[in-house]
């Protein structure tokens, strides 16, 4: 039987290129993320996204999942930018891109703010959401939760017109015989961030997954490792799985940049085991190697998860 490896990285905060702020922005919520920025750009840089990316590469995962937070302003260039980013990391249909709140600070203005990253976002040729893209049997469903907020918010929505798709696509029985995975910025976990940063429209979020189940939720934002679960029907559980920012160093009480590899192996009984391997960068060393690795799901039973955190 084959095993799919996927990787999961987020929350890459990739550096503003020239241009990615102008004078009409000091009216506008960027001024406060700029001003943020010349502190975080200690904390996130850019050679340890390369040596992270380099790592995931070399072991040339089947589909990489990048939950989030790919700009700092959310402007034209940013984008541009992110795009080119996206193009070197590999083909299009093998990335699959869940903005997060960074990637909409402000609302757009004459069309979509995701229009540019299109080919990541899912097999429609839209920026609309969610998306679900097949891959060897494994069923990626891509949400969007990054919407405009106020000054000093970061909260996420899905919307009601996201959640009744999401509800009808759930309740697919084309997609019952895959390996459902959700991808969100957003931690659909309560309390896994402070109220000022969470996903509104949670407890919906977490009535589709009672409903319908799925096989498990990755996100980003929080920038931890976090392992929690979600419940499913019939006393299911749902494993709900986020990751370090790809580009931290590892200060300031951050974990340092981390991806994981997520292996779903299906047996030949029919059951599905699903490993979890963490790699990243070691602050003690500067190097990038395996951090943890654990069994999450075994023989097809989220309930009896080992999950622990690496």
């Amino acid at each position: 039987m084959s095993i799919f490896h996927l990787a999961h990285l987020s929350d890459l905060h990739l550096p503003p290129p020239k241009g990615a702020f102008g004078w009409r922005d000091l009216l506008s919520k960027r001024l406060l993320s700029r001003i943020a920025w010349r502190r975080k750009h200690r904390e996130h840089r850019p050679e340890v996204l390369a040596a992270v990316i380099a790592d995931l590469k070399a072991h040339a995962p089947d589909h990489i999942a990048i939950t989030g937070d790919l700009t700092n302003y959310a402007s034209l260039a940013e984008y541009e930018a992110a795009r080119v980013w996206l193009e070197a990391l590999g083909p299009a249909h093998e990335i699959t891109v869940s903005p997060g709140n960074h990637d909409a600070l402000v609302g757009a203005k004459g069309g979509d703010s995701f229009a540019a990253w299109t080919p990541w976002l899912g097999d429609d040729g839209a920026a609309t959401f969610p998306q679900v893209r097949v891959r060897d049997g494994v069923a990626l469903f891509n949400l969007c939760s990054a919407v405009p907020t106020a000054p000093h918010l970061a909260t996420g929505r899905l919307g009601q017109a996201q959640l009744d798709r999401l509800d009808a696509l759930l309740g697919d029985p084309a997609y019952r015989d895959a390996f459902r995975v959700l991808l969100i910025h957003h931690p659909p976990v309560p309390g896994a961030v402070a109220r000022r940063k969470s996903l509104e429209d949670l407890d919906a979020l977490r009535a589709l997954l009672a409903r319908h189940g799925a096989d498990l939720v990755l996100h980003g934002h929080a920038h931890e490792a976090m392992v929690s679960t979600a419940p499913g029907p019939d006393g299911a559980m749902i494993p709900v799985l986020g990751v370090p920012s790809a580009s931290a160093l590892g200060e300031r009480g951050h974990p340092a940049a981390r991806w994981h590899g997520v292996e779903i192996d299906r047996q030949a009984h029919g059951g599905i085991e699903v490993r979890l391997v963490a790699r990243g960068l070691d602050p003690r060393t500067g190097q990038t190697g395996e951090l943890g690795r654990y069994v999450l799901i075994q023989a097809g039973r989220p309930d009896r998860s080992t999950a622990q955190r690496p």
